[in-house]
């Protein structure tokens, strides 16, 4: 498929299926002075971490949570104490974490990873985003996304693998707005023409398990959709968090005709896009709190 025939299909399905009502998200600057050191809330996160999905210390895990913690996972009850209270479970369970990711913004701590032994989340294998919040030095709020692991996928690559390194610090601000930008345009369909003003033609990654690497395999990605009238929607960004070369969105819409949440990470090289992780997880119309799931 060429680019320009691209840049009309994607148009066409964004103009078709865009919401009148869409809430952008405010991205304040990275480099704020009433942020949080970003050694210290992400020493706080790793060894929260550590202490619940590696020693399964509930002793070590109280001195890491805090007492009020914000659940956003919609199974599990709010506070610290149902969370302490599942160490044993996980334990003999013999879950496993691997964070294959970890980068921050302010007080936000950002993790991508991967668990095994995971039937209490949902599958025996699965993949997550997870975010906190850290507040007095102890870790606040928890946001997550979560999916199956899929061993086959489209592009061949996985969806973890890639690179890791952070870099370009300097530029972390710039790249939160072009990705804000990005949604704007592209995934609200205001400007969806504007695409490779955002994502590279040259190296696209792709790392959704049904869609091909480059335009052209998200392209065909689009045309299958639209031709199942079965077109995702996005209605509403939460939260745009970035470290150097690596921003998450978290955003909320619906596919499949249900309310879903979509956690997208970019990352950015040369002022583009050049390679795309997610976990859409749909949101249940009943939690186990009354938080939500944002």
């Amino acid at each position: 498929m060429k680019t320009k025939s691209f840049i009309v299909l994607w148009a066409l399905a964004f103009v078709l299926v865009s919401c009148n009502k869409v809430t952008p998200v405010d991205t304040p600057p990275n480099n704020s002075e009433e942020k949080m050191e970003q050694t210290d809330a992400k020493s706080v996160a790793l060894a929260g971490m550590n202490a619940m999905f590696k020693d399964f210390s509930q002793e070590e895990t109280k001195k890491y949570l805090a007492a009020d913690y914000i659940q956003h996972n919609p199974g599990v009850p709010t506070g610290a104490e149902p969370i302490i209270g599942f160490l044993p479970g996980l334990k003999e369970a013999g879950i496993t974490c691997e964070s294959h990711r970890i980068f921050q913004d302010g007080d936000h701590v950002v993790f991508h990873n991967s668990y095994d032994n995971a039937q209490a989340f949902g599958a025996e294998k699965i993949v997550t985003f997870d975010v906190f919040r850290i507040a007095d030095g102890k870790i606040a709020e928890h946001w997550d996304n979560i999916t199956p692991l899929v061993t086959e996928t489209v592009s061949g690559r996985t969806q973890v693998d890639g690179p890791t390194e952070i870099t370009d610090l300097d530029k972390t601000d710039e790249n939160k707005e072009m990705v804000k930008n990005f949604i704007d345009d592209v995934l609200f369909g205001k400007n969806p023409q504007k695409i490779t003003d955002y994502v590279s033609t040259e190296k696209y990654h792709q790392h959704n398990t049904a869609i091909g690497d480059g335009l052209d395999g998200l392209g065909k990605a689009l045309e299958y959709l639209a031709s199942q009238n079965d077109m995702f929607q996005y209605e509403k960004v939460h939260k745009i968090l970035g470290e150097g070369n690596f921003v998450l969105a978290m955003s909320e819409g619906n596919w499949h005709g249900k309310a879903q949440a979509f956690y997208d990470l970019f990352r950015i090289e040369d002022g583009k896009i050049v390679e795309h992780w997610d976990v859409i997880q749909e949101i249940p119309a009943e939690m186990a709190h009354e938080n939500g799931k944002f």
